[in-house]
């Protein structure tokens, strides 16, 4: 129990915890985080001599808290100390923290701390980086390969989301019923954008692949303090039922495979299995949301033991309601692949007709037109869609999947040809 493994897991698994306490007291990310670390510092110090204390979280929060109050003191010929209140409790003796500890102040905290990351003053890049880097505990290093940037530059983007978020004076008193529900959109929203950042960059990228598995960590923590929430449930859910086919999805050489062209038994029965239960669970509270439709979608591929067997019908039918509850061209362009399923590629293609505007610097959008033209025979409609989609690949993977289909497509007029 006092091994340096477990030292280090205890650490990242209380971060969350005790990162939102310290900045209720402190309300400074930066001094926060010092508070944290120093308190982090210590426990590796003395936790392998004299064992782990009773409860870690309220350990390192009373210890992260003395440390805090003592650098803003030393501060004090500066800037004048904050209020009281601001910065410490009425009472110092670590027991009381652990009794308090599951109180609906805490779960506030985290939330809190979830809710500063996804700020909406804040570009989707610097939450990410902001999120990474205060509640997952990332180094400036780590986050900065995962995005194929500089440390440096890295450095700098957190610093001015950082900047931005002071600048924009964000409340600490606990939030209203309100209030929480929609922190509880945004932050649900951020965690999938990790989710999704780390599910394009797939196989071909592992420090930004690896940001899968932390939003589903985030996604635990999110369900574990809004346990009764059916949109936490599915979204949790959605990201299990995605990384359910991690191991399918790309070949030896790192190229992309098709979901229809998947090898099935790779797929983690495990994972889609609470996904399933976590998503039939969500349904029986019948207050339908975003999340709880896409996980469905999710779920009927799950489901399907061969490709051939999709319920193509019903993933239609659910894409027309996800249409109603969150208009979106990206939501009507997944919509054409099960309208293709359905009706051909003409009329997935006439859906999508009117969102070349919204969509023309989208990847994806290119790259599913090309392959409906394609299907229609217009060979060199679909070479214009496809070089238009691999000049807006995002990796490597992605543009060579798309390379595949112009040398099937070069291979096929050769054939007709002869």
């Amino acid at each position: 129990m006092t091994d340096i493994a477990w030292i280090d897991i205890a650490l990242t698994n209380a971060r969350p915890q005790v990162m939102g306490a310290l900045l209720r007291y402190f309300r400074n990310l930066d001094t926060a985080e010092e508070a944290f670390q120093e308190a982090c510092l210590r426990a590796l110090k003395t936790w392998p001599d004299k064992g782990p204390p009773r409860d870690p979280i309220a350990w390192l929060i009373f210890v992260g808290r003395n440390s805090g109050i003592d650098t803003v003191r030393k501060q004090a010929k500066l800037q004048s100390l904050p209020d009281e209140e601001a910065i410490s409790d009425t009472s110092d003796a670590e027991s009381d923290l652990a009794e308090r500890l599951d109180g609906s102040g805490y779960r506030d905290d985290i939330l809190r701390l979830l809710f500063i990351c996804c700020h909406p003053d804040l570009p989707a890049t610097q939450q990410i980086a902001l999120a990474l880097r205060i509640v997952s505990g990332l180094s400036v290093q780590q986050i900065a390969r995962a995005f194929l940037v500089s440390e440096s530059a890295m450095e700098q983007r957190i610093t001015r989301a950082k900047a931005r978020v002071a600048a924009a004076g964000v409340p600490f008193e606990t939030p209203g019923a309100v209030e929480r529900s929609e922190r509880l959109a945004l932050v649900s929203a951020m965690i999938y954008l990790i989710y999704n950042e780390g599910y394009s960059a797939g196989g071909t990228h592992r420090e930004a692949a690896a940001f899968a598995d932390e939003a589903i960590r985030l996604g635990r923590l999110l369900l574990r303090l809004f346990p009764s929430e059916p949109e936490t449930m599915a979204l949790l859910a959605l990201m299990l039922l995605q990384q359910s086919r991690k191991a399918a999805r790309f070949d030896a050489n790192g190229q992309i495979i098709l979901l229809e062209d998947q090898d099935r038994s790779l797929w983690d029965r495990t994972s889609i299995d609470e996904a399933l239960a976590l998503l039939d669970k969500a349904i029986r509270h019948r207050r339908p949301g975003p999340y709880q439709v896409q996980a469905a979608i999710a779920a009927l591929h799950s489901r399907a033991k061969r490709a051939e067997d999709t319920d193509w019908e019903e993933i239609d039918l659910l894409y027309q309601m996800l249409e109603r509850l969150t208009p979106s061209p990206v939501v009507t362009l997944n919509r054409s692949v099960a309208l293709s399923k359905l009706k051909g590629p003409e009329a997935a293609l006439a859906l999508i007709a009117t969102l070349e505007a919204q969509l023309d610097s989208y990847f994806y959008f290119h790259g599913v037109r090309g392959g409906l033209l394609a299907q229609l025979g217009r060979s060199q409609e679909a070479r214009v869609a496809f070089d238009r989609a691999i000049a807006l690949a995002r990796s490597p993977a992605e543009a060579a999947h798309i390379r595949y289909q112009l040398d099937r497509l070069s291979a096929d007029a050769l054939a007709a040809a002869k």
